[in-house]
């Protein structure tokens, strides 16, 4: 069963994924970052290639030639068929409809108020359904 970690209070949602992904990475894990849209899509490709010149998080795009091969996959569709399903950090604002594929997800919660109210109403939804959830307060 996935294991969901919610992320809350997050100030600068791009900045603190790219944190997570770094961390990630470090411990070999795969990952699937699961953007609002396309244009959310194109701010974490730029802050992944951006974020740290002392690491190299290499990432495409779902439904890339590469994408099998490479450790993180972006992604703004539930459409896009993915390659791996070890960890999805959803920056969506909705439940993605794959998430129980996954080994563990990431819910990052932004401080404003609508996205905390989404991320309640997830909550909720993953906790009825039995989800194994924790909950973290972005420092």
């Amino acid at each position: 069963m996935t294991r969901i970690d919610f992320h809350s209070n997050v100030p600068q949602k791009i900045a603190y994924v790219c944190r997570l992904v770094r961390k990630a990475r470090a411990a070999g894990t795969h990952i699937v970052l699961r953007a609002r849209d396309r244009a959310e899509l194109q701010q974490l490709d730029q802050a992944l290639w951006s974020f740290s010149e002392q690491d190299f998080l290499p990432h495409v795009t779902a439904g890339d030639p590469l994408a099998a091969q490479t450790p993180i996959i972006l992604t703004a569709s539930d459409e896009i068929e993915l390659p791996h399903h070890q960890v999805l950090i959803n920056l969506s604002g909705q439940t993605p409809a794959n998430f129980a594929r996954f080994e563990r997800m990431l819910e990052i919660i932004a401080a404003d108020d609508a996205d905390k109210a989404a991320g309640r109403d997830r909550y909720r939804f993953y906790k009825e359904r039995g989800y194994p959830l924790s909950h973290h307060v972005a420092a």
